[in-house]
């Protein structure tokens, strides 16, 4: 016994030695936020100011200065998620994830993002400022790779760490500008709807533009496999270790409109949410700069930003920058395709892919005139007909850098209107406002007309020399309002109105954020910072309640029980509102999911709606479609000998939906609440490990919000009614010109992605309860609730 006793000791006495080493292990990977750190290439000492929320602070007497320490800090925060995003582009997360990444890497490696990137370095000024201040942040991340603590993930997967070059940044901004992108997700399922059906049934998607109708106002061949491409590219990046770009909000009130008389400007970016957020926020002191900014990993310029003077910030246009097109080889050879000017020879491109524990793969990428041939690179596209992607970000000059550069150094907003012009993809509405109450919408992108005989919606034919015709527009053509006599400007991601009477195509979100902002904004002339702290965290649609009360004249309510009875009286007096105690979100979600099956499933097939159901072009057709007594999709094509009524799938619809919920939540309505079903957790790429997920992931949180209101927590709607919110704002930022000291934002977890950080997490509840803090810009505050680092020149 005594024997068994002290065997017992011994083992427990093992487990509690290694926890204690695990734990001070993981404790000694922490973030130095005080002390001093002696590096080579800057020329005075530059200090560092760690605020109580992690954000530095830096004060040095250059910008190249500040710029190396930023790479410094930035890494020592984010080195893993800088490690992840800069290897999606050039296709080598294989190395990290061995062959399950390999369909991504695939991918991504065959669209030319890399190429790009080498190319355009190539051309560049090496004299210039861009150049130089780029080189010294990635000079400070070098140092901190070199020098630092190495992040516990590169120690779990198996990785060296590896130095930071100049391609490494344009391959993010690629990335980034890739999945803004929507055509590549819609136009082959669009395709394959008009081949499948006839155009009668595209009618309800509004491909002609008409269901923008709250639209932001200027101032001055076959195949029945398409629809892979949608499902593949979806679900890579879906899948991606890097969350996706979706949409925004921004709006800038003129002073004429608040009530202290000076320019109030919000801003919050949807992007997938993730563990550690998108986001890393600075702030750079110098005698002739300043900026608070918010950086990508690995980028050395904001994003977002702003300072004393003015203040940026951008949501996605959605503009259609991207095609596809459908190539006609040569039949007695497969190494051409036709042209307009006879069969050319494809251009072939070679690329090594290296597999973690495995061979590597040889990609050998055809392109023809278009772009790079998708067959092969997307491994469930089984299509014998070529298709080509082709796509502006690569096609046409990438300034990307020197744009990013001059929005965060603009002296005014001509300056910015000129640094808003270089960038040709990705489009964006990028937003401004100023000191002196200019205020401003501009878009980016290089604008195209197609021939009028085409529909960029669909895949198009690559050898008729009609459909590849492009006219460029000049940048003065792109929609933009600079300080409109309305005295406010705002994007939601929502249609611009007619350029010269043509209505430019996209894939714009429905008009349910933009027609809320523009009620909310129009009528009030005396706006504060508070009351639009207010209106950034609003829940409330301005259309779903009219598109209720209209599905609610087709139920008989004479058929209907109990809890139909009460859901119905619920939904009869919705204001559209989706806070967490409310219960008619819940039963609209489940309704509208069970229509929405219910239409269009039958025609399309299980893997084909789910694919539909995350295209922006599907919440756009919501609305009317459901209106729609004349609708071909009402017909149910698995019912032979009958012809369905949109009366008739509304109902039966409604009947499923209280169904699933008895089951679901039980047969208490009064229990149906929103927070039962609508939650959000900040997944971490090892979080997706079971043994790994409570350390690396935060939350899980109950949160307000739903699909398409300004308080944006989008979700995918599922079968099971677990709502589980995958992306959101990425930040809610607020700037006061009459009181910019005291401006205002948020991040979604935190500012640092080490685990055993204090500032890992620590914003993460503030956040789901639409909670702010300061943006902290004036020094006796900042030393005042801050942890000091002083970088030392390294001789």
């Amino acid at each position: 016994m005594k024997k068994l006793k002290k065997i017992s000791f011994i083992i427990i006495s093992l487990f509690a030695l290694i926890a204690v080493s695990i734990f001070g292990y993981t404790k000694y990977k922490k973030p130095s936020y005080d002390g001093e750190v002696a590096i080579k290439n800057i020329s005075k000492n530059t200090t560092v100011y760690f605020d109580d929320f992690g954000v530095p602070h830096i004060y040095a007497d250059t910008q190249k200065d500040a710029l190396t320490v930023l790479g410094y800090v930035h890494a020592q925060d984010r080195l893993w998620q800088m490690e992840l995003i800069r290897r999606i582009a050039p296709g080598r997360l294989s190395e990290l994830f061995g062959s399950k990444a390999l369909p991504n890497d695939t991918f991504f490696a065959g669209i030319g993002i890399d190429e790009n990137s080498e190319k355009t370095i190539a051309e560049l000024d090496k004299s210039s400022e861009t150049y130089i201040l780029a080189n010294a942040y990635l000079d400070g991340i070098n140092q901190f790779i070199e020098n630092g603590k190495t992040p516990l993930e590169f120690e779990l997967v198996g990785v060296e760490k590896e130095k930071y070059t100049l391609k490494d940044v344009y391959n993010i901004f690629g990335y980034m500008s890739f999945s803004f992108a929507m055509a590549q997700k819609t136009d082959p399922l669009l395709t394959d709807i008009r081949d499948k059906f006839g155009i009668d049934y595209l009618k309800d998607f509004g491909i002609d533009g008409s269901l923008g109708k709250t639209q932001l106002k200027s101032y001055k061949g076959k195949s029945n496999d398409y629809t892979e491409i949608s499902k593949s590219v979806a679900s890579l990046l879906d899948n991606s270790p890097i969350p996706p770009f979706i949409g925004s909000n921004s709006w800038v009130i003129g002073a004429q409109k608040t009530k202290n008389g000076k320019v109030i400007f919000a801003n919050d970016p949807h992007i997938g949410f993730s563990q550690p957020c998108t986001w890393y926020e600075a702030h750079i002191i110098t005698p002739d700069y300043e900026i608070y900014g918010y950086y990508l990993a690995g980028t050395p310029f904001p994003l977002l930003g702003h300072n004393r003077n003015y203040a940026y910030g951008l949501t996605m246009f959605e503009n259609d920058d991207l095609d596809l097109f459908q190539e006609e080889e040569n039949p007695e050879n497969t190494n051409q395709y036709k042209t307009v000017d006879g069969f050319k020879n494809y251009t072939i491109r070679k690329k090594i892919i290296k597999v973690k524990d495995s061979i590597s793969v040889t990609l050998n990428i055809k392109e023809s005139i278009h772009g790079p041939i998708m067959n092969g690179l997307l491994t469930t596209l089984s299509s014998q007909k070529p298709i080509a992607m082709s796509w502006i970000y690569t096609q046409q000059k990438n300034q990307i850098l020197q744009a990013v550069h001059a929005l965060s150094h603009s002296k005014n907003v001509n300056d910015f209107y000129n640094g808003v012009s270089l960038i040709h993809a990705p489009g964006l509405n990028v937003m401004y406002g100023d000191a002196q109450n200019n205020i401003a919408w501009i878009t980016s992108g290089k604008l195209y007309k197609l021939d009028k005989s085409v529909n960029a919606n669909f895949i198009m034919n690559g050898a008729n020399g009609i459909d590849d015709k492009k006219e460029f527009l000049p940048f003065s053509k792109n929609p933009s309002a600079i300080n409109p006599t309305w005295n406010y400007v705002y994007s939601s991601n929502n249609q611009t109105e007619a350029i010269d009477n043509y209505l430019y195509p996209g894939y714009y979100l429905p008009q349910d954020r933009a027609k809320r902002i523009e009620s909310l904004l129009a009528p009030k002339n005396d706006w504060t910072s508070t009351d639009v702290q207010k209106m950034i965290l609003d829940n409330t649609s301005s259309v779903t309640p009219s598109v209720v009360a209209n599905w609610l004249t087709t139920i008989d309510e004479k058929t209907t029980n109990s809890n139909e009875k009460t859901a119905f009286e619920i939904l009869k007096k919705w204001n559209g509102s989706n806070d967490k105690t409310e219960i008619a979100p819940t039963i609209y979600t489940k309704w509208l999911f069970c229509y929405l099956k219910n239409t269009f499933q039958d025609e399309l097939g299980k893997d084909n709606f789910n694919a539909l159901l995350g295209t922006h072009i599907m919440k756009q057709t919501i609305a009317s479609q459901s209106q729609n007594e004349t609708s071909p999709w009402w017909d149910n094509l698995e019912t032979k000998d009958k012809k369905e009524t949109r009366k008739e799938i509304l109902n039966q619809s409604f009947k499923e939906a209280i169904v699933a919920l008895e089951k679901q939540l039980g047969t208490d309505v009064s229990a149906w609440t929103w927070n039962k079903v609508h939650t959000l957790e900040h997944q971490h790429p090892l979080g997706k490990v079971e043994a790994l997920r409570g350390y690396f992931n935060v939350g899980t949180y109950e949160v307000d919000g739903t699909n398409e209101v300004i308080n944006n927590l989008i979700f995918p709607m599922t079968e099971d009614g677990i709502y589980k919110v995958m992306a959101g704002p990425s930040t809610r930022r607020i700037i006061d010109f009459s009181d910019v000291e005291n401006s205002v934002s948020i991040l979604p977890t935190g500012q640092s992605g080490v685990p055993t950080s204090p500032h890992y997490k620590d914003q993460a509840e503030m956040f789901a309860q639409g909670k702010f803090r300061k943006m902290k810009m004036n020094k006796k505050e900042i030393i005042a609730t801050s942890t000091k680092l002083v970088f030392i020149p390294k001789k």
